[in-house]
């Protein structure tokens, strides 16, 4: 019988939350922006749309299910 082949596909749920730069730096969203943004000061609500970058602890974990993009 023949072997099956190992197929690496990529998690489309990271790949619409993660972005990898031409660095290698992993870039997200910050959370908090969808709701109850007038209890937010307006300083807070631009903070939180600007972009973050993920911490090295979960930088292999996303890049695992991202593995055509860097």
């Amino acid at each position: 019988m023949p072997t099956k082949k190992v197929v690496n596909k990529t998690r489309k749920a990271v790949s619409k939350r993660f972005k990898v730069t031409a660095s290698g730096k992993v870039k997200r969203n910050r959370q908090g922006k969808r709701h109850l943004l007038s209890s937010k000061s307006p300083k807070r609500r631009r903070r939180l749309g600007s972009a973050a970058y993920v911490e090295k602890d979960d930088m292999r974990r996303i890049t695992e299910s991202l593995p055509f993009s860097h």
